[in-house]
């Protein structure tokens, strides 16, 4: 009779959850928002510029995109600095494309400022990583 041995590793879950405290939860509502603004808006936006429209998307798309990889065992303690980068971007996006001036705009923006700040902020209580993939 032989004996085996098991040589298997575990991996944290995918999906490893949101780190403790209200800042995370601010940051994700208020991408969500965001996200939530920009597909609103996005059918709206494509009647007069479908280029732009792709870009409503995309924005979107990337509010979403971070809360998934937030919330998964691939985040690193630097990706709240692109996470700050992303939100500021959609910000001088709408100036520098001079972008209307409504109730929808200024709630968009307004959550991506609160998106850079909880980005900055965690970014600068997050212990570093060391870990790798």
């Amino acid at each position: 009779m032989s004996s085996t041995t098991s040589n298997t590793t575990t991996e944290p879950p995918l999906i490893t959850g949101i780190p403790t405290g209200i800042v995370p939860y601010i940051m994700i509502g208020a991408a969500l928002v965001s996200a939530a603004v920009h597909f609103w808006l996005t059918p709206v936006v494509i009647e007069f510029d479908t280029i732009q429209a792709i870009l409503f998307v995309l924005a979107g798309l990337g509010f979403v995109g971070g809360i998934v990889v937030y919330a998964s065992r691939f985040w690193r303690r630097e990706f709240y600095l692109l996470a700050a980068l992303f939100a500021l971007a959609q910000i001088i996006a709408y100036f520098v494309m001079n972008g209307p001036l409504n109730t929808m705009a200024i709630v968009s923006k307004a959550t991506e400022a609160v998106v850079v700040l909880a980005a900055g902020y965690l970014y600068m209580t997050a212990e570093p990583t060391t870990d790798s993939l």
